[in-house]
């Protein structure tokens, strides 16, 4: 008769720091040891991008591999800081648990919370008063706003359509935003007139595809301001639409490069490239990916 056994889920997890203790130990993995927190920072970026590519194609097998990637950076930034002497893995997970429970008194006090949006105010005030007592007595930094600045908790390092929504956010939290979506819409209008007029201050045929030339660098900064404000709006946009700014753009990039590919495809076929393709033709093939894409 065969025992089974049962190993529980903190058993995998003490698993899982043993191994990645193991490959930073002395005669572990050469490439592992010679890791540090600034050389492993693009892989946890790029474990968390792949974590929502799986989210987004709904790739139910494949999101468990990506989500153990993620788990990853975190036990080999835990593993690190233990060999400094920084933090364990334990205050990781101790942070973590005493966060949970302290941003939602509505499940594990008395504080009542009606709706998703009331959660939200309480975890922001919490999260205030949390970082007044963190800081309390220490001094900004030459430039630096105020330790209770409302904005200063956003990360200036997270992609920007991120930071656009979590700002705005924030704004809009104590009041500061449009009563009605038509005051978006109204707000989207003067910021493209203010882009075309800048774009009308530009040199003759400096913006044609075929005779395009180098743009004054002042205009270029005006250009870019005006596209950052245009950007903003929309970022406001999709925030009063529930719709996620980072998801739409990178569902919009999946779709071009679907219609793109079967584009080059068509032509491939024709035994054409995609040089030697009229606008018109690519054109008439991108209708016809449209349509072909409808259909599946």
């Amino acid at each position: 008769m065969i025992a089974l056994i049962f190993v529980s889920t903190g058993e995998k997890f003490e698993r899982a720091v043993a191994i990645m203790a193991k490959l930073r130990a002395p005669g572990g993995c050469p490439w592992d040891r010679e890791q540090n927190f600034d050389t492993i920072k693009k892989y946890t970026l790029e474990e968390t991008y792949e974590v929502l590519e799986a989210i987004e194609n709904r790739d139910w097998q494949e999101l468990p591999q990506e989500l153990g990637d993620l788990l990853l950076q975190v036990l080999f930034y835990s593993e690190m800081a233990k060999e400094g002497g920084l933090f364990t893995i334990d205050q990781v997970l101790d942070a973590l648990s005493n966060k949970l429970i302290g941003r939602h008194p509505h499940v594990f006090g008395d504080v009542k919370a009606d709706d998703a949006q009331q959660v939200l105010k309480n975890w922001e005030a919490i999260k205030k008063e949390e970082k007044k007592a963190r800081k309390a007595g220490s001094e900004p930094e030459d430039g630096e706003a105020p330790h209770d600045a409302l904005l200063k908790g956003v990360s200036r390092k997270m992609p920007a359509l991120m930071e656009a929504h979590k700002i705005s956010s924030k704004a809009a939290q104590v009041g500061f935003d449009w009563p009605e979506l038509t005051g978006l819409f109204d707000k989207l209008q003067e910021e493209t007139r203010e882009l075309q007029e800048k774009i009308a201050e530009a040199p003759a045929g400096a913006l044609s595809l075929k005779t395009k030339s180098k743009l004054p660098d002042d205009l270029r900064a005006k250009l870019e301001d005006e596209l950052g404000d245009m950007f903003f709006v929309l970022v406001n946009l999709a925030r009063r639409l529930s719709v996620d700014s980072e998801s739409a753009l990178r569902k919009t990039n999946r779709k071009f490069r679907s219609r793109f590919g079967w584009l080059e495809e068509q032509l491939r076929r024709k035994g054409k490239t995609l040089q030697d393709a009229t606008l018109d033709e690519m054109e008439e093939l991108w209708q016809q990916a449209k349509q072909f894409e409808a259909t599946k």
